[in-house]
């Protein structure tokens, strides 16, 4: 299989509704070929949060890439940056909420259970 290069500064970012952030497909189908992974990157600034939605046969990982951030998990609030992530098995949420002076950037991937394909 080839390799793809694809300049993740240059993607096209897409502003999401309701204080949501940015987002931009890195990793998927139609970029690169990918059938069991979709990758997205997330950037959130001040009063922005990002809730990752309870997807069903779905795994997923956010990972703080720069900034920082309150990752809520049930009815706890927990400090994070840089280098810090969570993985939510099928139908498990959590959220994400700028904290800092700088933008925070995640990383956010999306890997379907067996027999299932990434968007």
């Amino acid at each position: 299989m080839p390799t793809t290069h694809i300049d993740t500064n240059a993607v096209p970012r897409e502003t999401l509704a309701g204080g949501q952030g940015e987002v931009a497909e890195i990793v998927s189908r139609a970029l690169c070929g990918a059938e069991s992974v979709l990758g997205l990157l997330r950037w959130l600034h001040a009063g922005e949060r990002f809730a990752a939605e309870a997807l069903p046969d779905t795994h997923q990982l956010l990972y703080l890439m720069e900034g920082e951030g309150v990752i809520r998990l049930g009815d706890d609030d927990v400090g994070v940056t840089r280098g810090a992530g969570v993985y939510l098995g099928p139908m498990e949420t959590a959220s994400i909420s700028h904290a800092g002076s700088a933008p925070l950037k995640l990383l956010h991937l999306l890997v379907p259970t067996a027999g299932e394909a990434a968007g």
